[in-house]
């Protein structure tokens, strides 16, 4: 088992995100990572569609000989996860429950806000991971659609970027909280502009920092060096071009799926 990969989906470009910090972690893990950039975003559909595409998802990693599915898409982790754990038999790892127990370890004034897709806010996922840990904590949402497609688009450096940002956030600044869980594994690409909007005093949550502890727990060193293999449904070149930017490398290994109730490589 040690020598199979670590499998992790997105709805695009944002695990991206997930997978940096686990590469940096464990750089002599193999690992597969599928981003469904023909159904990208996920947020804005129906739980149902969101179930059914996280499983055809994990299923492809699976038969890709994946030994951990990492769910690196909040929204697949709101609404999907415990479907996931249901059906599979290897461990199976969200974004939410790392991401909460950060936020809750960091915050002083016990107001934290939480940015995400749409599916993600109305679940209320990171809401109860955080008040299951302190109920004394008072959580704030705030869905932020046009990010994914800033991110999707490149775009994370225009100077739109840091108008949309400002417009978004500024319902949670005037909560006076002092951390913001980055709700979406495209929003960490969107740091630096968050940081020019919120300032020093609030602490910027990256969920993809925080799943690396539970992965410590699970993962055994591996001695040869890792590689890595990329699969999208759609766009290549785009996500060829995105990802280099936000690996800092060229992407080599990447092809093409088709999903549903089977797959096959084009």
């Amino acid at each position: 088992m040690n020598k199979q990969p670590i499998g992790i989906f997105d709805s695009g470009v944002g695990g991206l995100t997930v997978f940096k910090e686990i590469r940096k972690r464990f750089p002599n893990e193999d690992i597969v990572y599928f981003g469904d950039t023909a159904r990208v975003p996920y947020g804005p559909k129906s739980p149902r569609t969101v179930v059914d595409f996280s499983i055809q998802n994990a299923r492809f990693l699976i038969q890709s000989g994946a030994k951990i599915i990492i769910v690196a898409c909040n929204t697949s982790s709101a609404v999907a996860l415990e479907h996931l754990e249901s059906i599979l038999k290897v461990p199976v790892i969200g974004v939410i429950k790392p991401g909460a127990r950060a936020a809750v370890s960091r915050t002083k004034s016990g107001k934290i806000g939480i940015i995400g897709t749409q599916g993600t806010i109305k679940s209320e996922a990171y809401t109860r991971a955080i008040t299951e840990l302190n109920p004394d904590i008072v959580v704030y949402g705030k869905s932020c659609p046009l990010f994914v497609p800033l991110v999707e688009e490149g775009w994370e450096d225009h100077s739109v970027a840091g108008m949309i940002i400002e417009e978004y956030l500024s319902p949670l600044l005037e909560k006076q909280i002092d951390v913001l869980v980055l709700g979406c594994t495209h929003y960490p690409i969107l740091k630096d502009a968050i940081s020019r909007i919120t300032g020093n005093s609030i602490e910027l949550i990256d969920s993809a920092e925080a799943v690396i502890t539970d992965l410590e727990g699970i993962l055994k060193t591996e001695k040869s060096p890792g590689k890595d293999f990329f699969y999208v449904s759609d766009n290549e070149e785009k996500f060829r071009l995105i990802a280099s930017r936000i690996l800092e490398k060229e992407i080599i290994e990447l092809q093409r799926i088709k999903l549903g109730e089977s797959w096959y490589i084009d």
